[in-house]
């Protein structure tokens, strides 16, 4: 299961629900400010989380069933069986780089479908070491064995454990990203320098709030603005959001005089548009965040390739040795 996780490469879905509103009043109505919807993406997480469960207590059967064989010695290397269910396991696990080989090599990439072929590895993944585990019964009887048994569990262990991060970290990275699209629509950013935007008669404001989104969500990712992003950002969206409130306070009273609003009218629109800036800075920094987390992590592979190399060296050797011994 060596390379199971995909290279973390996030994807912005700046591109997605468009419609925006047009020729909305200056004032937008209540229900057009109103907190967005909780996300619907409960249940369907729930369900993730049994699946993974699941998968966890299959893994852990298996493993205890091979345990079980090897302890009960229903199944010997030196004995045919044992020879060719380790041969059978050793090829399934070389049949593994062919999905990452598949990215690399063009013309694979018209043979069926990504769905498919990451099953195939999937099963490979499973399949393979578990036959290699029943064929050696969790005993080594040289160095080079266990150099390849146990660079075999590494693999695999982190192949699974940052398959289960990878989809949490997309998973939250998308609702991340729909619930920015949705406080974008709120505020009507996009009507930048017309009438239509909820804040078009505090400019400084609004321009602070692209500004914001322009520089913590486009451009080359850094690692330095990863770690900044993950450490520091929240406490810049505080310090933006103070200074935004406090811009905002001579046009809402400009505007109070000019409407002739009542104090509890203002204190009500007061409310709200501040609700909409501290939600258009918590969307920027939720998709911020799980973005530099994402590419943060996509450094486990930094560690996981290493034990792959040696999987294979110790592998060769020990598959050379067996033959000319």
């Amino acid at each position: 299961m060596g390379h199971m996780a995909e290279p973390f490469a996030p994807t912005v879905l700046d591109a997605a629900l468009h419609g925006l509103a047009r020729a909305a009043p200056a004032d937008p109505a209540p229900a057009a400010m109103a907190a967005p919807e909780p996300p619907r993406a409960k249940v369907p997480a729930a369900r993730q989380w049994l699946r993974d469960l699941l998968l966890v207590a299959v893994l852990g059967g298996l493993v205890a069933l091979a345990w079980q064989v090897g302890e009960r010695g229903w199944v010997r290397p030196q004995e045919d069986l044992g020879y060719w269910i380790g041969v059978a396991g050793g090829s399934m696990m070389l049949a593994l780089f062919v999905y990452p080989l598949r990215k690399y090599a063009g013309w694979m990439r018209r043979l069926g479908k990504v769905k498919g072929w990451f099953w195939f590895h999937l099963v490979m993944g499973v399949a393979g070491p578990w036959l290699v585990l029943v064929h050696a019964g969790f005993r080594t009887g040289s160095l080079n064995a266990a150099v390849a048994l146990y660079s075999m569990a590494i693999v695999v262990v982190s192949g699974v454990v940052g398959r289960f991060l990878f989809v949490r970290l997309n998973s939250r990275l998308e609702e991340a990203q729909v619930a920015l699209q949705a406080v974008r629509r709120r505020a009507r950013l996009d009507d930048e320098g017309g009438e239509g935007s909820a804040l078009h008669y505090a400019p400084g404001v609004e321009q602070r709030l692209r500004d914001f989104e322009a520089r913590e969500l486009e451009g080359a990712p850094r690692r330095l603005r990863d770690l900044r992003q993950v450490v520091l950002l929240p406490m810049q969206r505080r310090v933006l959001l103070w200074r935004c409130l406090r811009e905002l306070r001579r046009p809402l009273a400009a505007r109070a005089a000019a409407g002739r609003w009542g104090r509890d009218e203002l204190a009500r629109r007061r409310r709200r548009v501040h609700r909409l800036v501290d939600d258009h800075l918590e969307a920027v920094v939720r998709v911020a965040r799980q973005q530099a987390f994402a590419r943060v992590f996509a450094l486990w592979h930094v560690a996981h390739l290493p034990f792959i190399v040696l999987l294979v060296i110790s592998a060769v050797v020990h598959v050379v040795a067996v033959h000319a011994y």
